[in-house]
């Protein structure tokens, strides 16, 4: 387990040996390692958990990050594509090579999104700037795949992208 620890983008995170109970253990110590008591950075406002009544911030960013929604459930379930790819979300964020990673905002029906696309490895993150202006929420990151349906939606939200990164 702590061979994940010392992971670095873009190899991916070795999961699939792992009982259920150890990859989360070893999920958890590379999402602490990188989120907790961390202040990370994007566009020189501090990213934050978005909040939901009754949870805690991590839990619920830890869920998003490493799990994908049922289709037709409100369950959540583990999802490989995502976990193996988690310590990959501070690299995005901190723009360590920002030259191949696009970074744009657009106005979707639920308030403005601002969006990081990696197009080498087509890798998704998605911040969700504060009312104020003073912080972003991170939503959620994902790994693109399938017929370039996702890819063309993301190629279609760069079209519609604002003037100003939000």
């Amino acid at each position: 387990m702590p061979l994940n620890l010392l992971k670095t983008y873009n190899d991916l995170l070795d999961l699939d040996a792992f009982s259920a109970g150890e990859r989360v253990r070893s999920l958890r110590g590379v999402f602490d390692r990188d989120f907790a008591n961390v202040q990370l950075l994007f566009n020189s406002k501090v990213i934050e958990p978005t909040p939901k009544d009754g949870e805690d911030t991590m839990d619920t960013l830890f869920a998003h990050l490493t799990t994908v929604m049922e289709k037709g459930s409100r369950h959540r379930r583990y999802d490989p594509d995502r976990s193996k790819r988690l310590h990959w979300v501070k690299h995005h964020i901190e723009l360590t090579i920002p030259a191949k990673i696009d970074s744009f905002s657009v106005k979707e029906p639920e308030g403005i999104r601002t969006y990081l696309y990696d197009h080498d490895e087509r890798y998704v993150i998605i911040l969700e700037p504060k009312r104020n202006g003073s912080a972003y929420y991170l939503l959620t990151a994902y790994h693109l795949k399938g017929k370039d349906a996702q890819r063309d939606k993301i190629r279609k939200k760069m079209k519609r992208k604002l003037n100003q990164l939000h």
